[in-house]
């Protein structure tokens, strides 16, 4: 157990709060302002960390934080540290985790999908289905949109983009991923996936370090950008960051466009394989703290 005396662990927690800060900003003043974000705002709607939760700073398993008193009370914490007792409650989750990381991490990653998935939400959505998930028009059209997944192979590994599909898309896709069976299909390729590595490090919270939390929070905001570009939304005018660039489409029903959304995603695999791989070793360590005769295999990174 390393102990952190306070003059050490709060300049480490101020610089986490001001780092999240600078990255939820705007979505707290479009919130306050009661406006939205088609892209951004994903990430504090469609997964459960609210903005608070992001900010809160913790070390992680295996550290003692010395005169803490803000965090007793806190989930697992007693005494300024993540108790044995509570990780151990915890064990199933990490064991499930760690599994689909690993399984993950040992598939190469396959670019082959060029994004279908977002077009498959909105296939033929006009007929009695929910309609598009996004009150945005589509940039081809209804029926444009409908010939551009019909003329692709549809290929999605990830059950929580596959389940978004519309009813007449649930068909053509080649694999059929269900929500017990995630290990078995998803490779580094799959934007999802990658996304789902903040998701995954938030639920280990606060066994992993917070900084690794927001790094795959940074990856995650980076590939929702590319996914939504590679969407067939029309999001001209919607301004891309705090640089004011505006969006610009990445056209997959061209060759250019898939060149481009392939490299992308190749380029995503190579920045998600590091924080995958730190996954799965703050599992590793806290299996190995709760059972150490249990050996575990590790994950390239």
């Amino acid at each position: 157990m390393e102990t952190l005396a306070r003059a050490e662990w709060e300049p480490r927690a101020a610089a986490h709060a001001a780092r999240v800060d600078r990255l939820v900003a705007p979505h707290l003043a479009r919130r306050d302002a009661g406006e939205q974000h088609p892209v951004h705002d994903f990430l504090f709607t469609y997964y459960s960390h609210r903005p608070a939760q992001l900010r809160r700073w913790h070390p992680g398993w295996g550290a003692r934080l010395a005169d803490a008193p803000a965090y007793d009370g806190l989930k697992g914490y007693a005494d300024g540290t993540v108790t044995a007792s509570w990780a151990a409650t915890q064990r199933p989750l990490v064991l499930a985790l760690r599994r689909l990381l690993a399984a993950t991490a040992a598939r190469p990653a396959h670019t082959g999908c060029f994004g279908m998935h977002e077009w498959a939400m909105v296939y033929r959505a006009d007929e009695g289905g929910p309609g598009t998930r996004h009150a945005w028009p589509l940039r081809l059209g209804g029926a444009g949109t409908d010939r551009v997944v019909e003329s692709h192979r549809v290929a999605c590994s990830h059950f929580d983009a596959f389940r978004f599909f519309t009813e007449p898309a649930r068909p053509l896709n080649t694999l059929s991923p269900g929500r017990d069976d995630r290990a078995d299909f998803e490779q580094p390729g799959c934007l999802h996936a990658g996304m789902d590595l903040y998701k995954h490090a938030f639920r280990l919270s606060p066994l992993v370090p917070s900084e690794l939390v927001l790094d795959a929070f940074e990856l995650a905001w980076d590939i929702r950008v590319l996914d939504m570009r590679a969407a067939p939304y029309d999001f001209g005018g919607v301004v891309l960051d705090h640089t004011g660039e505006q969006w610009s489409p990445v056209p997959v029903e061209t060759a250019e466009g898939k060149r481009a959304y392939a490299e992308a995603q190749l380029v995503f695999a190579e920045r998600a394989a590091p924080v995958r791989a730190a996954l799965v070793e703050v599992c590793d360590r806290v299996l190995a703290d709760l059972a150490p005769t249990v050996p575990a295999a590790r994950v390239r990174a």
